[in-house]
Parts: C-alpha cells; structure tokens; sequence
C-alpha cells in the first residue's frame, strides 16, 4: 500500500507543477469595501501581507485564508482558486 500511495503522491505533484494557486481577495475586499489595513488588522498580519496575496507574491497558510474568507464573510472557493500555468 506505501508503494500505491507513493506513486500516486509522484503522479500527483508532477501534474501540480501546471497549476498556480490563485485568488479573488482584491475583489473581495473591494466589493466589502474594506481597506488593506482594515482587513489586515481583522486577521492579525500586516497590510504588506494582504498587498502580498493580492499580488500573488504571497501564499497564505490554510489558516490565514480561512481566516479571510471568515473575515469577508465568503466560502473558500469564492476567493481561491487553482488556475493552469501557461508555461
């Protein structure tokens, strides 16, 4: 069975290369008419953090995206996403 489970983990993650994790939160925050620092303050980071996700120049912990869809008041799917790269 670890056999199994460690093709699968290498079939898996070579087919994860092609895809960008992504996410709505600019648009989320904007239709809530909230501001970078306010949301910040919310979740407890940095304004820089929330610019830093915006601009995918940042991944969030499961926790910290949680913690925004909480905050904007959205399920998970509403503000991220996986997207395919085009290498």
């Amino acid at each position: 069975m670890q056999q199994q489970d460690a093709l699968f983990c290498s079939l898996w993650c070579e087919n994860m290369k092609d895809i960008i994790f992504q996410n709505k939160l600019r648009v989320a925050r904007a239709e809530k008419r909230i501001s970078q620092g306010d949301l910040a303050e919310m979740v407890g980071v940095s304004r820089q953090t929330i610019s830093s996700i915006e601009n995918n120049q940042f991944c969030p912990s499961a926790k910290l995206a949680l913690l925004l869809c909480i905050a904007l008041d959205k399920h998970f799917e509403e503000i991220f996403f996986f997207e395919e790269n085009e290498i």
